[in-house]
Parts: structure tokens; sequence; C-alpha cells
């Protein structure tokens, strides 16, 4: 730790909100640590007589009089080698060998660990900022680069043989100052990068109603909003499973310890198809779980963004699963009640809505300062109060982000999982994605999804209307409508996260499943117009169709191609 700019002394402790007298020369967001313990914290504010700053710890036993000392630099996490495949809290210390409780604790540094260096450049090479000047190896799938930091360039001097070093060893000079594999970096500022790329291509999920549906692109953002019950959670780590990223972060933000256990132990046991070995080995979890101090809240969303913006610049595609914001605005509330400032809708900061910004802002598709490609995508979820989306935290979430999934009570109760409601949800990345199949060989991509959507909205117009006059009083062409909307909602929309063979599904497999269900309703509609009576079609079995997903596997195109063209061979038989 840092040799202390100055020193100052507790004038009042409000439970995370602590008032200090003393401190000179410090600054908003400074990093300073409080009492005995050397508990962390931030000043979030400065004042004639003392500052405020706000604490990531238990502040019980604090009292007046005792010293706090400010650092000289904001709160800022050290990123390295052997991150991934690590369990932390917010403010990213190690808990892989913690107890069962966690006392109070200062800001101590990860104790340093060894790796096999390899230089990619040699002495003499001038370099600059983002320049890898090593590799080091991992079980995550990826090389891990050690880069050159930002704000740093010029010459080589110096650069370490291939060899096993420790991560705080001195592996290469530039400029005559020294480079080891671990760079700082403060939480709340993001990472340069070069610029922004406008190109797209999907973040490819494998749960089918999202990526046929409403899909995201890599480097974008999407929220999940819905209330208890619903299965924000499942649904956030089937994504977070099988989502198409290199590197995954997860972050439990005031959710139950018990359901993040369930998660480290499911990604203990899930098989990453990429290198064969844990899927947990290629992910960081951040673990701010009900029962931790609430403000360390606020800090673990900002610490998840700057990890995914190290992978970034390494060329990684990062994501970030994020369960829940609504916790982390809960916190920004307490923190604010307690400073005294100025409620806004239900009581939150009238700041919320430019936070959220800032943070969703962190999302996208970059060329870094090293002239790689790299993505941070960023996907949330949203626990409104009794399901209400309009609430302030739902409301601005769905202003910033590029997709909702917005989940439906309903659907839930009647065991249609992912229960996600094709009425409120949308995407503003559907045409980039467009775009992105159709010049890879799936010009038609834009067009079925466009005809599904009809299909679904025409469907719950007929079904209000069936409800009132009675299905057997709809003409024909309408009775298939709805049969068509029951086979799209069976056969596509519905996924089991406990399938062997549908709990992911490929992009192939996706639209061979599509179009099955639409090639079926062509067929129907064709019996229909010779005169076959909509009783008969509704009652032939489709059987063999609906479970024709669990029966092939993730990637068998093919297989569905074959099972539609028999139950279309099997539908002609009915015509007259």
């Amino acid at each position: 730790m840092d040799v202390a700019t100055s020193t100052g002394r507790i004038t009042r402790v409000n439970g995370p909100v602590v008032r200090i007298s003393g401190l000179t020369g410090v600054v908003r967001f400074e990093y300073v640590e409080v009492g005995e313990l050397r508990l962390p914290g931030e000043i979030i504010a400065i004042e004639p007589d003392g500052v405020i700053a706000q604490v990531y710890e238990y502040t019980g036993g604090l009292g007046v009089g005792q010293q706090a000392r400010a650092s000289g630099h904001p709160l800022s996490v050290e990123l390295g080698p052997g991150l991934v495949g690590g369990i932390y809290d917010g403010l990213l210390r190690p808990l892989d060998d913690a107890g069962e409780f966690l006392p109070p604790s200062g800001l101590t540094r990860p104790a340093s660990t060894s790796h096999d260096f390899v230089p990619l450049v040699a002495p003499g090479t001038t370099v600059a900022a983002g320049d890898a000047l090593g590799s080091v190896a991992t079980h995550a799938g990826f090389d891990h680069l050690v880069l050159v930091p930002p704000g740093l360039g010029g010459l080589l001097d110096r650069i370490v043989p291939a060899g096993t070093y420790d991560s705080d060893d001195t592996i290469a000079t530039i400029a005559d100052r020294p480079v080891s594999m671990v760079t700082p970096w403060p939480i709340r500022h993001p990472r340069p990068a070069l610029q922004r790329r406008s190109d797209r291509q999907p973040f490819v999920t494998g749960q089918r109603v999202l990526d046929v549906l409403e899909p995201i692109a890599g480097g974008s953002s999407a929220t999940v909003i819905g209330g208890f019950g619903e299965g924000k959670t499942m649904l956030l780590e089937q994504v977070a499973k099988w989502g198409d990223a290199d590197v995954i972060i997860y972050v439990g933000c005031g959710e139950r310890g018990n359901e993040l256990a369930d998660l480290i132990e499911e990604l203990s046991d899930l098989v990453d198809p990429r290198s064969g070995r844990q899927l947990l080995e290629r992910t960081i979890i951040l673990a701010n779980t009900s029962n931790m101090p609430v403000m360390a809240r606020e800090a673990s969303i900002y610490t998840a963004v700057t990890i995914a913006e190290y992978f970034r610049d390494m060329g990684l595609h990062a994501v970030i699963i994020a369960d829940s914001t609504s916790r982390w605005a809960e916190a920004r509330r307490e923190l604010a009640s307690r400073t005294g400032a100025i409620p806004a809708e239900q009581g939150y900061p009238a700041d919320l809505p430019a936070s959220l910004a800032a943070f969703y802002q962190r999302a996208g598709r970059v060329t870094t300062i090293g002239g790689r490609d790299g993505t941070v995508t960023i996907i949330t979820s949203v626990s409104p109060p009794g399901g209400d989306v309009t609430e302030p935290v739902a409301a601005h979430t769905q202003r910033f982000v590029q997709a909702v999934w917005a989940l439906d009570r309903e659907l839930a109760y009647a065991r249609h999982y992912p229960a996600i409601s094709w009425h409120d949800s949308f995407s503003r990345d559907g045409d980039a994605v467009a775009r992105w199949h159709a010049a890879n060989g799936d010009p038609e991509w834009a067009s079925r999804r466009a005809r599904l959507q009809s299909l679904l909205n025409e469907a719950d117009r007929l079904q209000d209307i069936a409800d009132l006059v009675g299905l057997t009083a709809l003409p024909t062409d309408e009775r298939l409508a709805l049969l068509t909307a029951r086979l799209v909602r069976e056969v596509i929309l519905q996924q089991s996260a406990l399938s062997d063979n549908d709990a992911s599904c490929s992009l192939a497999k996706q639209s061979a499943l599509v179009q099955a269900v639409l090639d079926v309703e062509d067929a129907t509609r064709s019996l229909g117009r010779a005169g076959v009576p909509a009783s008969v079609i509704e009652s032939f079995d489709f059987g063999t169709l609906v479970r024709v997903k669990d029966a092939t596997g993730s990637d068998d195109a093919a297989g569905v191609r074959r099972v539609a063209t028999e139950t279309i061979t099997e539908l002609e038989r009915l015509s007259p």
C-alpha cells in the first residue's frame, strides 16, 4: 500500500458513511483507509470542515477520534495473470480460501503468484501503450498477454528471457521505468481505446428466444427485467454458461448466497466446449451477496467492467453478467439518504440516470490502443418491486441498454421457460445482427424473424377473440394461425436448461427449427385452402416436431430438417 499523503481523524460515523477532519490536498473518489483495521473507503464529498467517505466494510467498532489515512490515488484494482478462475469480493479481494465468516479487513494486495512468461519482443525495440511484451499460458483457452500499460511507451531497455516469474517481478524496463505482469487501474476510469467500431456481430447466447427474436451484438448491452420467481437468475446463468465470450465476469450483486453457491458448483461441473476443462476456469466471479456490506455492491460493478476492459485490450471478448443492478441502485439510495442528498423518485439519488448511463456506456466493440479487436458486453438484471417496470431503476435502464428481455409472470407460472415476453421485450440491435447474418450466408434471417413476430402478435389478437366466441367460431385461416403460434412457442421459444441436447442451441439449429415451423405453417395453410377442415389439421400429431429439439444434438440442423420433411410429408396425406 502506498504511503499516505495525509492523515486525519474520524469525527462522525453514520453506518457506512464516515466524516473525517484534517485530511488535506485530497480529491473526490480518492481512496482512504479508516480506523485501526484500515477499512477501505472513498471520499465522496469535500466540505469546508472535512470530508465524507463511504466505507466498503462493516463499520461496527469505528469511533470518533480514530485515525484516517488518505492514499493520494483513487480506488484501484490490480490486474494481471491469475484472475481467471478466481472468486473475489467487490474490491477484488480473493475469497477462495476465505473462512465461513468474513471479518472486516483492509484492502490487502493479493498474494504474488508464479507464471510462465514468454517474451514476444526483443530489447531495443520501440514499444507503445497496448503493445504485447509477452504472454502467459492459461487453462482458459487463450494466452494472457502482458501489455505495455496505458500512458507508457518508448525504448524497451530490457526484457527477461522465457521462464517462471512472480507476478510482481520486473519483467521489462521501458524508458527506464520498470514493468511487471500486474497493472493497477482505477475502477471508475474507463481504460482508453483507439476507437469504437461500428461493424457488429451477434453475441450468441445459445437461447433461441434471445438469438432469434431479441438478439444483441457483441459489445452491446441488455437487461433482464422481471419479478421474483420468474427465472431471471436461471436465464443469466444460461447466458453465462453458453454465451459467446472468451472471459465471463459474473457479479452477484446483493443476491442470495445460496444462488451464487449453486452457480459456482454448476460452473465447476460444466465442461467448457472450447478447452474441455471446467467452465469456471475462464470465469471470474465477484461475490457481493445480500449478507455482505451494502456499499461494496456500489464498487462491484465498476470492478467488473474494469476487469472486462483489461481483457478486451488483449483482443478478447468479455461479457459481464450482473445480477442485479437493482441492489446496486439500492446501495446508492442508502448512501444518498445518509449523506442528506435531495431525493428524487422513490428516494433514489438524482444522479441515478447519469450513473446508469456511465456504466452501460463502457460496453462496446473497440479497436484497442494496441490495434486489436475486443468487446465488452454487459448483461444485467433488474428486480423491480412487485414487478413494476415503471419504477426508476427499470425505467432508466430501458433508456440506456440496447435490448430489454422482459419476463412474463403468466408464462413463468405456465412453466414456459425462458419466460421472455415477446410483447414487452425489444432489441435495438436487430438490424445490425440481420446485416451480419446476410453477410454470412443467411440473407433470410431478418424475414424469418419478422414473420415469427407477426405470427405471435396476430395469435395474441386472435386468442382474445377465441376466448370470447370460442375457437370453433373462428374461420379456418385464423384457427391455423393459432396452431402455428402454438408450434412457435413449443418448438422454438421454449427451451430447457436441464436438457443435455437443448440447454444450448447453435445458430444453424436455430435457423433450421424456425424454418421447420414456417414450412409447416405453409403446408397447413395449403391444406386449409384445399378444403381440409381446421379440426382435422389441429388433430394432427405434431409431437415428433415438438420433440426434435431434445432428440437432436445442439448443432444438429440436418436432423431438424429431416424431421421437418417427414412431418410435412405426413401432413400432405391429409389432402383430399
